[in-house]
């Protein structure tokens, strides 16, 4: 994995009353299959599982993960071998059906399929030492990929250009992205994240590696909750990327641009304000997604 990269950033031409200026960052480009801030996350984390010689990593993730299919490039890139303890015991006989699990079952990763209620045990100390016990000596890396390591690596999304705006904004999982660009950002600079989960529990995950107060959650966009969609979000993502030529997923940056577009209409930044937008990628999920819109009859989501 390369040491810096610069992303694309695109501005994006949407006329409003108060001049606010969008741009968007498209870190979704940095790397073909660890896109985004995923790339970000398992930079550092690779370096120090190689450099204590970990020969193997395990995580964790859902059926349709961007940090499983992540990890299992990014193993798979480094010589590393990679387990993947996924949620969802149903899922190990329906591999084949999921373009994420098959994806990351071809980069080599090896599953272990468990119930959701064992799932939550994830960070308990006694589950970690009887997958120890199965698997053997590993590097953890915590779902979705978030711990100071990770933070570092989101540290580095943001450079001297981007000091000319005023709004960084960013979707928000586990609290990794934010934290980064909370540590690098400029004192004049608003931090705002939109949440793909339901409710408030993320500030305290925030406030552990966040330097700065200049950060605001924006909760009134999740759609339901993680994972929820609807034909109203649809129906904008494919006419955001039909517009502007800009793919968005429906898990994260979708409901994020939704929420920025629907802020813009109702005069939230000041007039003449310059909005930098983060794409954390994600776009692998979309494939899994349209398998269940499929099973529910509603529009796709054009790929």
């Amino acid at each position: 994995m390369q040491n810096s990269l610069t992303s694309l950033v695109q501005q994006i031409l949407l006329k409003n009353e108060k001049n606010v200026q969008l741009y968007i960052k498209r870190e979704d480009l940095i790397h073909p299959f660890i896109s985004g801030n995923k790339y970000r996350k398992l930079k550092y984390n690779i370096k120090k599982a190689k450099s204590i010689n970990k020969a193997k990593i395990l995580t964790f993730g859902g059926a349709y993960s961007n940090h499983i299919a992540a990890t299992a490039w990014a193993g798979k890139e480094s010589g590393l071998a990679t387990i993947g303890v996924i949620r969802g015991e149903e899922l190990e006989k329906r591999i084949n059906e999921n373009p994420t699990l098959s994806f990351a079952q071809s980069c080599g990763m090896q599953f272990l399929f468990i119930t959701r209620e064992e799932y939550r045990n994830k960070s308990n100390l006694e589950f970690i030492e009887i997958l120890k016990s199965k698997f053997g000596d590993f590097y953890l890396i915590p779902e979705g990929g978030t711990n100071e390591l990770a933070v570092k690596g989101c540290e580095e999304i943001l450079n001297d250009d981007d000091s000319i705006f005023n709004f960084i904004c960013t979707c928000v999982g586990t609290g990794g992205t934010i934290s980064g660009l909370i540590n690098t950002s400029e004192k004049h600079q608003k931090i705002l994240g939109f949440p793909a989960l339901k409710g408030d529990f993320l500030q305290e995950d925030i406030r552990k590696f966040a330097k700065q107060d200049n950060w605001r959650l924006i909760l009134q966009y999740h759609f339901g909750g993680y994972g929820k969609i609807n034909t109203e979000l649809i129906t904008f993502i494919n006419s955001f990327k039909n517009k502007y030529d800009i793919p968005l997923d429906p898990i994260y940056t979708g409901k994020m641009m939704f929420g920025i577009c629907d802020l813009i209409a109702k005069n939230y930044f000041p007039e003449n304000s310059k909005v930098l937008i983060i794409h954390t990628g994600g776009l692998q999920g979309i494939s899994g997604m349209n398998l269940r819109l499929k099973r529910k009859n509603l529009p796709l989501i054009e790929e």
